[in-house]
């Protein structure tokens, strides 16, 4: 399978662009707005496991999804047919919304972008099967010999190229080609009494070799290993009201959760995320300024354009501690009378897209993170985080923590495990005492659900210092 942002499609199929156009512009001639979302999709995986090759599969997809909005109500038809009649079919469905409407008020086309941010090399094409089996056993062979006391190892594979073409009824047509690539390894060790885990992940959009040198793979078998021996010396964490240390990096997976999701038009247009009516009022401390960024090359949450076929933007959502922005897809966007942000995303061509973070994200503040250690007499470092839930409504938090540490008279000291954060996140934002200069983002392994919907995404954050979080633990 091959595809160029400057050909369609549909090319070679039974569905020529024009005919699919003709379709497209007659449904939404009554519509404010909808389009014809195509995909042609690759996906590949391969898990080596236990010393062996225990999975490995390899998948290739395609369809479409038209969808007309007319007012609040859209009507969305997919199928995986690239044929007239499967075209008139999804058009039948969805214009029973427009039936009897005499006029629309047509939403504006999205504007044009030459930007590229990321390559179109197909990640499933750059290595043979052979060469991808013999990287796993190479990577699996070297964390065992790194450590006597390593007793198991999982190395793992995916890359998936996505290509899409978005068709509007006014005749605009936006293309974009998107590679995918994700490593992983997880350690278990053991000191004869207990267990522990440990693992690294990487990724994003670049050059999808750049991912599988020699130096890459070896380094996150190295800090998979290490999160193995500290998990394996930690002790039950204590539990109680704490001033918390969050280290840079993948801990701003919670800031994505915890208010990023309160961030989206949908929930405040609808009235239900703890942040709906207060635009331009203070929700954080000062110094406090996240922004949701596409526009990063080779990142894993960017996008040249959106599902949408609106190019991806930096938006600023929270400025010196005042919520001044909402991530947008184009049917919220037109409701609430602001402009869309690029952020209207979707799993497939079977979902309709939605309001989606990108890469979301944390700027830098003026301290030096020894600085805002040492300014902690009692409590906790949280290191790196594991799964949690989250309540858009309240905003009310509950995440775990994958390494987490002691904190005494400024010290990081005894490694602790079963330790969980509690709060809300609007509380929370307001409970950052300090900023750190340090800002990271993740090494790029995050995938984000919302409503069935999976997509990639990308997080980061400096080092923080939330003064009075409540901490759950498993000390007796």
């Amino acid at each position: 399978m091959a595809a160029s942002p400057t050909l369609s499609l549909l090319d070679g199929s039974d569905l020529s662009p024009e005919r699919a156009l003709a379709i497209t512009a007659d449904t939404l001639s009554g519509a404010d707005d909808g389009e014809l979302f195509i995909e042609k999709r690759q996906s590949e995986s391969l898990v080596f496991d236990d010393g062996k090759l225990k999975q490995a599969s390899f998948d290739e997809a395609q369809g479409f999804g038209l969808r007309a909005i007319s007012g609040e109500t859209a009507a969305y038809a997919h199928g995986t047919e690239f044929s007239a009649a499967a075209l008139k079919r999804a058009a039948d469905v969805c214009a029973s919304i427009t039936r009897g409407t005499v006029s629309a008020t047509h939403a504006e086309a999205p504007a044009r972008s030459n930007r590229k941010l990321y390559s179109d090399s197909n990640p499933a094409l750059a290595m043979g099967f052979s060469d991808k089996v013999a990287l796993l056993q190479k990577a699996d062979a070297f964390a065992r010999a790194l450590d006597p006391r390593v007793t198991q190892v999982s190395v793992s594979l995916a890359a998936e190229w996505q290509a899409v073409e978005i068709i509007r009824g006014d005749g605009g047509t936006y293309r974009d080609v998107r590679p995918l690539v994700r490593f992983n390894i997880s350690i278990t060790s053991s000191n004869g009494k207990d267990q522990g885990q440990g693992s690294h992940g990487l990724g994003g959009r670049g050059e999808p070799l750049s991912y599988f040198t020699d130096e890459v793979w070896m380094a996150a078998a190295r800090e998979a290993l290490r999160q193995s021996l500290v998990s394996l010396e930690a002790k039950p964490a204590p539990a109680g009201e704490m001033d918390v240390l969050l280290g840079p990096g993948w801990p701003g997976i919670l800031l994505h959760e915890a208010i990023g999701h309160g961030l989206e038009g949908d929930f405040n247009r609808k009235k239900t995320s703890a942040f709906a009516g207060l635009m331009g009022q203070r929700i954080a401390a000062k110094g406090v300024t996240v922004v949701d960024d596409g526009t990063i090359p080779d990142r894993r949450g960017s996008l040249t354009i959106d599902d949408e076929g609106t190019p991806s933007n930096c938006t600023t959502l929270i400025e010196d501690g005042v919520l001044v922005g909402f991530m947008q897809d184009r049917l919220n966007a037109r409701l609430m009378g602001v402009r869309p942000t690029g952020n209207g995303r979707r799993q497939s061509y079977a979902h309709a897209p939605m309001p989606r973070m990108t890469n979301t994200y944390m700027l830098n503040g003026d301290r030096h993170p020894e600085e805002i250690q040492r300014s902690i007499k009692k409590g906790l470092f949280a290191k790196s985080f594991g799964g949690g839930q989250v309540d858009i409504t309240s905003g009310k938090f509950v995440f775990s923590c994958t390494e987490a540490y002691l904190i005494e008279d400024g010290r990081i000291t005894t490694p602790v495990k079963g330790a969980t954060l509690i709060g809300a996140g609007a509380e929370a934002l307001k409970r950052i005492s300090m900023v750190g200069n340090d800002m990271a983002l993740d090494p790029g392994i995050g995938t984000c659900g919302k409503q069935g919907q999976g997509v990639p995404v990308g997080v980061g954050q400096p080092t923080l210092r939330i003064d009075g979080l409540t901490v759950g633990g498993t000390a007796a």
